[in-house]
């Protein structure tokens, strides 16, 4: 068979399903290739990871003789069977992004069930395990991890082990719910060898929760290369106020976090939530000029 991948988001970051389809495929002898218009292919897969707000969909392929779309932009109800889930991701599909870098799970699923996440209605309102490391990793010296909660996984102290013996650098690039932190598995996390970490405070309401792990981490963790805890995730553009987005900037940065903001809805986020964004997210901006309403977007 002659295999077409077309990824819909785009290429600025690798995705995981296409490059495990690509290595099912190869494994059976079939021909993979990303899809372009002048070939003739026997199955062409369409992958989309976001909804039609960030990445509108595309026309289907005429030069296919069958067309499987799949990733949470299609809907939740999709997913790759056990033997292509588990197989080790075909890297050489994005050579300039997986150069030295391994991307994978390790757990699946968020006990939270958050209103504005789907990681819980698609992967179930539990975190469990679905792979060692060895499944996507063979040596490369950095690993990017795509876990939504590994700190609410039962195993998650051998998962934070297995980082840890690992020696590569590791990005946890979701958030870690600081609500579960306790001395141990920060003691845990210390042992890795941490490129970035982040956390996250989504709503005012778990304030005092956060601010506990946030506060226990600062006791018990260590510094990055820059100076700073880590980095947290601030949600905005969904139910809180300036004030409330400000007071949780100004809090974590004084606790030697790097706040980060994301946005809800960015393309219909107003004007003030995208210059904060702007503001915040940009170090060398944020730490110019401290205050927000003194931030002037003509020069910064």
């Amino acid at each position: 068979m002659t295999i077409g991948l077309i990824d819909v988001d785009g290429h600025n970051w690798p995705n995981l399903a296409l490059m495990k389809l690509s290595a099912w495929h190869k494994a059976q002898g079939d021909a993979v290739e990303w899809w372009w218009g002048f070939g003739e292919y026997d199955r062409v897969y369409m992958s989309k990871v976001f909804d039609e707000t960030y990445s509108p969909d595309i026309p289907e392929p005429l030069n296919a003789r069958e067309i499987i779309k799949g990733g949470t932009g299609y809907g939740l109800d999709n997913h790759l069977p056990d033997e292509v889930e588990h197989i080790y991701p075909d890297y050489s599909m994005y050579p300039e992004l997986t150069r030295e870098t391994a991307y994978g799970f390790l757990t699946r699923g968020c006990p939270r069930g958050c209103s504005f996440c789907i990681v819980a209605r698609k992967e179930g309102r539990a975190a469990r395990k679905v792979a060692d490391l060895s499944e996507w990793w063979r040596g490369q010296k950095e690993i990017k991890l795509l876990d939504p909660n590994l700190l609410a996984c039962r195993e998650h102290m051998d998962l934070l082990g297995q980082l840890a013996d690992s020696g590569a650098w590791v990005d946890f690039t979701q958030g870690l719910d600081c609500r579960l932190l306790t001395a141990e598995n920060i003691g845990a996390i210390g042992a890795v060898r941490l490129k970035e970490i982040h956390f996250a405070w989504d709503y005012m309401a778990e304030s005092d929760a956060v601010l506990r792990g946030l506060r226990r981490y600062v006791e018990h963790g260590k510094k990055n290369r820059h100076g700073k805890f880590g980095s947290v995730y601030v949600l905005t553009n969904y139910d809180t106020t300036m004030e409330e987005n400000l007071y949780r900037i100004y809090t974590l940065r004084d606790m030697g976090f790097d706040p980060y903001v994301m946005i809800y809805d960015k393309p219909n986020a107003p004007r003030e939530i995208r210059l904060l964004q702007r503001w915040c997210n940009n170090r060398l901006v944020f730490r110019a000029e401290p205050d927000f309403y003194k931030f002037d977007p003509k020069r910064g």
